[in-house]
């Protein structure tokens, strides 16, 4: 059976340019099993027909809160308890604002209000608004309650600009709303994630380590378990609880990390390499706590194994997934680790950008493969990472294939 077989989706459509490509997702979703209806704000109808939608539904399409032969039967909060799945699509910086606000003016910020069922935007349009403070703290706001965000995408836009905004393609929003449903999309796969910061002792009470907090490791562990995947999840130390139903290795150096990762990968289908792990330790750690004698203190370093490029050049190597945080550059110093380390692919933040990255709940991703890039916009990271791990299983059963 389908995975969207007999599912119940309403499509909120609002008014965007990228209004023209839902009579296909509505095709899609149809063609996947899916019961859809349709509702659509006054702007949208500006770009699309209601009778076009109707056809392709095979549903009438609701476009009127105030409609007086629907509410007679309390249509609006009938479609609300009937929906499994709310998927606005476009989401337009307007809708978001509204959604956000908790407004209830329209049929479509009526319904997301009046249910139960979960709701995905899709979020379309210009750039520069999409980068907007307001939108950004609306879309922030919305990640915080719980809503899905599918996109945006990054490329051309119609207004000729380029950059993050457009509305995903059809087949990634249908792909979405598949995974969506299916809670063990991963169950035949086994995950191998590593996560948090290492520690590399100088004496017995002192140590060189980083700011991360595991928290992008965790998440991602968290929804690979979520998805059905058996995980292994290697740790540093952190002060986070592992998800329930991985299997948790705890861990303190790089050396010990680099121990247990050559253990476990050839065993696992997906290797993410999260954590951050020292690229150095102390040559020589000293027996006793270090006394302050002198006023310099000098280190002699030496290079740590480096375990992703160690278990990328595995004979049995698994689907590898690296990570690369920097401070600029990003995509050079990104796409020059994928080739260099034979990843699969290489997720990219900037850490220098605050609010995202190390230490942070929200988090922004670029991820890359040798031919093509997608991005994931800022949000929770636990949004982040369940939009990670499936565009992960995408690109490994297309390796499969």
């Amino acid at each position: 059976m389908q995975i969207l077989q007999d599912k119940k989706i309403v499509l909120g459509i609002s008014g965007g340019i990228a209004a023209y490509k839902t009579p296909e997702l509505v095709r899609r979703l149809k063609e996947h099993g899916a019961d859809v209806r349709v509702v659509m704000t006054d702007g949208a109808k500006a770009f699309i027909t209601p009778l076009t939608l109707q056809a392709v539904s095979g549903n009438a399409v609701a476009d009127s809160l105030l409609d007086t032969q629907a509410e007679l039967a309390m249509g609006h909060i009938e479609l609300a308890k009937w929906a499994d799945l709310i998927i606005i699509a476009p989401a337009t910086a307007d809708i978001i604002a509204r959604i956000a606000a908790g407004m209830a003016n329209d049929l479509l910020t009526t319904l997301c209000l009046a249910t139960s069922a979960s709701i995905a935007l899709a979020p379309a349009m210009n750039q520069q608004m999409w980068h907007a403070l307001a939108t950004q703290a609306n879309v922030k706001t919305l990640n915080e309650r719980g809503y899905l965000l599918w996109g945006p995408g990054c490329g051309e836009q119609a207004c000729g600009d380029v950059g993050l905004g457009r509305m995903l393609e059809v087949e990634e929003l249908v792909s979405l709303g598949s995974d969506y449903f299916s809670d063990k999309y991963l169950q035949d796969q086994h995950w191998v994630i590593t996560a948090g910061p290492t520690r590399e002792a100088i004496d017995p009470v002192r140590y060189i380590s980083n700011y991360s907090s595991g928290k992008m490791g965790y998440a991602i562990a968290h929804a690979a378990v979520r998805a059905g995947a058996k995980v292994t999840l290697i740790s540093g130390p952190v002060t986070l609880n592992a998800p329930v139903g991985c299997q948790l290795i705890s861990v303190n150096s790089a050396e010990e990390m680099h121990l247990q990762a050559l253990l476990f990968a050839p065993q696992c289908t997906i290797f993410v390499a999260c954590a951050a792990v020292a690229d150095y330790k102390v040559a020589n750690i000293a027996a006793q706590k270090i006394k302050k004698t002198n006023d310099v203190m000098q280190l002699e370093l030496v290079r740590n194994h480096d375990i992703v490029a160690d278990v990328a050049n595995l004979a049995d190597k698994p689907f590898m997934v690296g990570f690369a945080a920097e401070t600029q550059n990003v995509e050079q110093y990104a796409r020059g680790k994928l080739v260099r380390k034979n990843l699969d692919l290489i997720a990219a933040n900037d850490v220098a950008k605050s609010g995202q990255g190390f230490n942070s709940d929200d988090n922004a991703l670029t991820l890359f493969s040798a031919i093509d890039k997608t991005d994931i916009p800022l949000a929770n990271k636990q949004i982040v990472a369940q939009q990670l791990v499936s565009l992960i299983n995408q690109h490994y059963l297309a390796k499969q294939s």
